[in-house]
């Protein structure tokens, strides 16, 4: 992993790559359906950011004309309730309930769950590995999503995120994508509301206030996820592009840059080692990873889970 990329956005897993397990090949019932969908004009828009607040380390400049064709995304990210769904349909299997494992905040572990933590991340203590939690224990065995179901479904891998789109007839998103969804029509602002964190001193989006990593005063509501449909939309109508949980993106991650002075439909590198991830989480503090930015950028392994790792679906028109 690039050494810029900290271990504060999402750890990964250490081990190999688990085996995807199969999925019934059919569509849901409302596989060809749109509505919770926004419909985004395509265009031309200036991605990544030469500024100094970014880390140039994780490829976020420089800045370059991308063009997209037009398409669908979800105004949300996918929620608990619509992952419960998926999984009722096709009895599908996550990677962390597969390896039956994953990686959990560890100010939100039980006393109960502690007794489950099979190691803590060396570099990124707050970071614990705790046994069964998985997006239906996001906390460990102790824990529920039974007042969460508004909430979005965490604990998923790339793995798990791509067999959810494609029985829901969607697709990810490439990064130029959510990129350009989670500007809102906004040219090189930093967040998808404008240059200012709190606009008005208003919290408008779910990340960390105070000390991190062992004191999150909660300002802005939350401490952990916010229901995915939370703080005021972008002006594409688009909720919580920035804060509450990374989002996996199609792309495999690098930092090069091998673009053209104007890139049509980008799709990254055929091939690497880690994929994408965009929009920072809960945990994101300007004084260690400030990568809830729109051009900030990490990654993770495709079978990698964390409780701070979710994700929203396109759809080609």
């Amino acid at each position: 992993m690039n050494p810029q990329v900290k271990s504060c956005c999402a750890p990964k897993r250490d081990t190999s790559q688990a085996e995807t397990a199969h999925v019934a090949s059919s569509l849901n019932e409302n596989s060809g359906d749109t509505s919770g969908m926004v419909f985004l004009e395509g265009g031309t828009y200036l991605m990544g950011t030469d500024s100094e607040e970014g880390f140039p380390a994780d490829g976020e400049g420089p800045v370059k004309n991308v063009t997209l064709d037009s398409f669908y995304i979800d105004r949300c990210t996918v929620t608990n309730r619509e992952f419960a769904k998926f999984v009722n349909d096709t009895g599908y299997t996550t990677d962390a309930e597969k390896y039956g494992w994953s990686f959990v905040f560890y100010l939100f572990i039980s006393e109960q769950d502690k007794k489950n933590v099979l190691y803590v991340v060396r570099d990124t203590p707050w970071w614990w590995a705790v046994q069964n939690a998985n997006w239906k224990k996001p906390e460990g065995p102790d824990s529920t999503i039974h007042n969460r179901k508004d909430h979005p479904v965490v604990h998923i891998s790339w793995n798990d995120a791509v067999k959810y789109c494609e029985w829901a007839g969607k697709r990810m998103p490439t990064e130029a994508e959510w990129e350009y969804a989670a500007r809102g029509g906004l040219e090189q602002k930093r967040y998808p509301w404008g240059d200012e964190l709190t606009p008005d001193g208003e919290h408008v989006c779910n990340i960390w206030q105070g000390t991190f990593p062992t004191q999150n005063e909660g300002l802005d509501g939350f401490l952990s996820t916010a229901p995915s449909k939370s703080f005021p939309p972008n002006s594409y109508g688009l909720y919580n592009m920035s804060g509450n949980v990374w989002e996996w993106c199609m792309d495999w991650f690098t930092v090069s840059d091998e673009s053209t002075a104007v890139s049509l439909n980008p799709e990254g590198p055929n091939a690497g080692e880690s994929k994408i991830i965009k929009g920072g989480s809960y945990l994101c503090h300007d004084s260690y990873c400030n990568r809830y930015r729109v051009a900030a950028r990490s990654s993770n392994t495709p079978d990698s889970s964390t409780g701070n790792m979710g994700f929203r679906c396109v759809r080609d028109v």
